[in-house]
């Protein structure tokens, strides 16, 4: 949901965390002939994470001395720009005499439209003319299409590097996650700029080596604004806020994304105070500056304010749209956000982007609104983000929330033989497979698994989330003990907490609560309030009360607030016949001021929503409704259902 990113990453399925929404430093590195005559141009891109791209530049000089060709040169950079790669390959087949520029032009359009591998059969044929910034080129595309290896090997066979193309492979390595290769070139580079130390502080201080991001900050022998503003970024990623602010204070200048990065920082650390008087305080604001605010807001559960913050823009982008709407459903206000899409959709301003269908989908899920969602789809159909996964995992997760697990499938098995080649990745296994564990379809989901492993997936961390839960709830208790083994044991991929819980949840659910217990004493780390919430809710359906004080106790600890966590002890100790010890629990939890939500449940009814709470009868039809509940629990009756009273109160 969001920024949407991957959505991240719903768990992980299909939300979009803030930090896509706003506010990055990139220092991307332009492939320009201008980059060999003077020192290079880099520009500043806002998001949080930090993360950056290699951006493939066209030359906008050329030194041609022949006129026709210098037309030639021009005429393909622009059509290239456009994405109009075929037109400008053809001008180029023409052309008798191409020069260096007009090779490194095309095989730069490419690179820009994605075509890696015509770019690089233009690039390797005999009669072709490269220079650095060709070579640089290739590199960078690699780079930018995720093949780092090719990148790599076609750095090591360069027949000459500049500073930029030495930049352009550090950068792909921190890209990547090889740190440590990216510190190894460093230290070899001939000559360094201020970019080449840049980027290696921000990668430092990124992946939390911020000791070693902050003794090379201090060795740059020239710094830049964007050193400053990297630097500053780390410290506050890392919990360093107090001496980020020191160092924002040393600036000896400053720009928007400074500002900015420092009130991201504030507000990543929850001093929303100090955060909101910068941003007050700020020379200049632009769009980021006030997405950056509002994201703060929402970070920290200020819905009121951050709402306040987003009717007082004097303008607004699709980033402050989706940052709105995907705010409102991680704080549960689905009703909310899809009321801020429709608006979004009235004002003619900000069209959706992939980001905003995720996280509108997203709310439409949680609400089970199926009429909503096919709304969207609707709207879906008529842009350019019908072939995201993103997107398309998002639908068919709306679909299996809403009941239509056939729906569902369907969009995935067309997503597998669309005409489009919709290319369905793992983000989108991930989603049919979490949406046959809604449904407690535990052996269909083990089918796909498998069928997706044929088709050359590796499953990640999500998708053994969405097995184990299709296990657990299928009560197929052998099968995810042995899929959990599995995924332990695999070492590439990142145990956590979800999937703790989903192995909590299963034994619970299958009543070996014992195994839960012993499983959870032996965690190298401190069990979440999902995990204890989950061996609580394995004692209440199976009674065990020893266990159930034990969980209650822990998640008591974590949330001390939290009515259902009473709740579900007094009906522990009532369903045992302990009548005292239940008593005992409800007064404490009267004496705290806590209540626990009725439950509520809703049908839509000629598109008129129908909602209903624990005991309402305010409908006009009450009378009607309770009369068919009663005949239907007689009729349950008849076939042997006993009800469970024990957990039933007046007062609650």
């Amino acid at each position: 949901m969001l920024a949407f990113f991957r959505l991240v990453e719903v768990g992980k399925f299909f939300r979009i965390p803030f930090s896509n929404c706003v506010q990055i430093i990139t220092i991307p590195f332009l492939i320009n002939l201008k980059l060999l005559l003077r020192r290079p141009r880099f520009n500043l891109y806002h998001s949080i994470d930090g993360s950056r791209s290699a951006k493939i530049s066209m030359p906008r000089k050329d030194f041609t001395v022949d006129g026709n060709v210098a037309r030639c040169n021009w005429m393909i950079t622009s059509l290239s720009k456009d994405g109009r790669i075929m037109e400008a390959r053809r001008l180029f087949d023409e052309m008798r005499d191409p020069d260096v520029i007009t090779w490194t032009s095309v095989i730069s359009g490419f690179i820009k439209c994605g075509m890696i591998e015509e770019a690089r059969r233009l690039f390797d044929r005999v009669d072709a003319k490269k220079n650095v910034v060709t070579w640089t080129a290739m590199v960078g595309g690699y780079i930018r299409s995720n093949k780092i290896s090719e990148a790599e090997k076609l750095f090591h066979e360069m027949p000459n590097k500049n500073v930029v193309s030495w930049n352009t492979m550090i950068d792909g390595y921190a890209q990547n996650g090889g740190i440590d290769s990216a510190m190894y070139l460093f230290e070899k580079m001939p000559e360094r700029n201020v970019v080449s130390w840049n980027t290696v502080v921000s990668m430092l201080a990124r992946c939390g080596r911020i000791e070693e991001a902050r003794k090379l900050f201090d060795r740059m022998p020239e710094r830049d604004v964007i050193s400053w503003t990297a630097m500053i970024a780390g410290l506050s990623k890392n919990g360093r806020i107090d001496e980020a602010r020191l160092l924002f204070d040393r600036m000896p200048e400053r720009n928007v994304v400074s500002w900015n990065a420092m009130i991201t920082g504030y507000s990543q650390n929850s001093r929303l105070d100090e955060a909101l008087d910068l941003f007050e305080k700020m020379p200049e604001r632009d769009l980021p500056s006030w997405n950056t605010m509002i994201t703060g807001f929402f970070q920290n559960g200020d819905l009121r304010r951050a709402r306040k913050l987003f009717n007082a823009m004097p303008k607004k982008n699709v980033i402050s749209w989706t940052t709105m709407i995907t705010g409102y459903v991680q704080e549960g206000e689905s009703e909310e956000a899809l009321k801020i899409f429709s608006r979004m959709l009235s004002t003619n301003g900000a069209k959706p982007n992939q980001g905003t269908f995720v996280s509108v989908l997203g709310a439409c899920s949680n609400l089970a609104g199926l009429g909503e969602g096919q709304q969207i789809h609707q709207i879906v159909s008529k842009t350019v983000y019908q072939d995201s996964t993103f997107v398309v995992s998002a639908l068919i997760n709306m679909y299996s929330k809403c009941g239509e697990l056939k729906t569902a499938r369907k969009m995935f098995d067309d997503g597998m033989t669309s005409q489009r080649d919709l290319d369905l990745d793992l983000v989108s296994w991930n989603g049919i497979i979490a949406a046959y564990a809604h449904h407690g379809c535990g052996k269909e989901a083990i089918l796909l698994f498998n069928e997706m492993r044929k088709s050359g997936f590796k499953p990640d961390d999500v998708t053994y989330v969405g097995l184990i839960s299709a296990c657990s709830h299928a009560g197929l208790v052998e099968e995810g003990l042995k899929y959990f083994d599995e995924l332990v044991k695999d070492g590439s991929i990142l145990v956590r907490e979800d999937h703790y819980a989903c192995l909590v949840d299963l034994c619970g659910r299958a009543g070996r609560l014992t195994e839960a217990v012993d499983f959870i004493e032996r965690l190298e780390t401190k069990p979440s309030a999902r995990v204890w919430g989950a061996l609580l809710a394995g004692c209440n359906v199976h009674a065990n009360a020893k266990i159930g004080k034990l969980a209650a106790k822990k998640l008591l600890e974590v949330e001390p607030e939290n009515a259902g966590t009473y709740m579900l002890l007094s009906n522990i100790y009532a369903s045992t016949g302990k009548w005292k010890e239940a008593s005992r629990v409800r007064l404490k939890m009267k004496d705290k001021g806590l209540k626990k939500q009725p439950g509520c449940s809703w049908i839509e009814v000629r598109n008129r929503v129908h909602a209903f709470v624990v005991g309402d009868k305010s409908h006009s039809q009450s009378k009607l409704i309770y009369s068919l509940i009663r005949d239907l629990h007689s009729k349950m009756k008849k076939v042997g259902y006993e009800p469970n009273n024990v957990f039933l109160s007046d007062e609650y």
